[in-house]
């Protein structure tokens, strides 16, 4: 296996981005047409959080399929904002942290996303699924 391949080589550049006008029901809403667990949260394109899922499940009945139940989620939303559910202690890798140093990050710590950043600027976003896949197309 390649020792020295950069992060950038599997990273997701077209980032799905969340801004902290936003509400979690829009937050939902991508999180569900994108089929994707984390969004950074921006002011510009510099990042200053992230949401994931788990977020709004946490506070919600996000994964509820029952029509009445959106109600309850919209009302649950209305009573948070972005900036409140989103982490904003972040650790961030640059583009050419390697592959092996974010897999060793995600693997030690307790988030399944990592914002690439050149200096404060999200330039892309790796997660635990880019890592599985990389490593199902090395064998």
């Amino acid at each position: 296996m390649k020792q020295k391949v950069p992060i950038s080589t599997i990273m997701t550049k077209d980032v799905v981005k969340l801004n902290l006008s936003d509400n979690l029901t829009k937050a939902e809403a991508l999180f569900k047409r994108h089929h994707i667990r984390h969004i950074p949260v921006v002011t510009g394109n510099k990042i200053i959080g992230m949401l994931s899922y788990t977020d709004l499940l946490r506070i919600s009945f996000a994964d509820a399929v029952d029509d009445d139940e959106d109600n309850i989620d919209t009302t649950v939303y209305n009573m948070f904002t972005v900036e409140q559910v989103m982490a904003k202690n972040l650790e961030t890798i640059t583009p050419e942290t390697t592959i092996k140093v974010a897999a060793e990050i995600l693997a030690t710590r307790e988030f399944h996303a990592l914002p690439v950043c050149e200096g404060n600027l999200l330039v892309g976003i790796v997660t635990t699924t880019d890592l599985i896949k990389y490593l199902i197309d090395q064998y």
